[in-house]
């Protein structure tokens, strides 16, 4: 019965440090690069317009982009450039009334 339980034991241990183990770990770390990917896809959003106010989830998960990078003009004080959904947005850091959108491709 001893010799049951040490194989089982060694068959747990052995399917834990298996590569698919490993890739069951890596697989987490893979999505959450993909969900950070995701964000420059272009998405078509109507309501982003100049004088809407984005929703604050919308601007958070948004990448801040150096402007003269891609050719987009200078933002004026308080205002900024963001790269969410592959449009390039340029919103009022302090209220996110945005300003201008121009989508992402366009300028690459």
């Amino acid at each position: 019965m001893n010799h049951i339980r040490k194989a089982a034991a060694f068959t747990m241990l052995a399917a834990l440090l298996s590569p698919a183990g490993v890739a069951f770990s890596q697989d987490h770390h893979d999505d959450h690069h993909d969900d950070h990917h995701d964000n420059h896809a272009y998405v078509h959003h109507d309501e982003w317009k100049k004088g809407y106010k984005m929703h604050n989830e919308d601007w958070n998960r948004g990448e801040r982009v150096e402007y003269r990078q891609y050719h987009l003009h200078e933002p004026p004080h308080g205002y900024e450039w963001r790269e969410v959904d592959g449009n390039y947005v340029l919103a009022a850091v302090a209220t996110g009334v945005i300003a201008s959108v121009v989508v992402a491709s366009a300028t690459h």
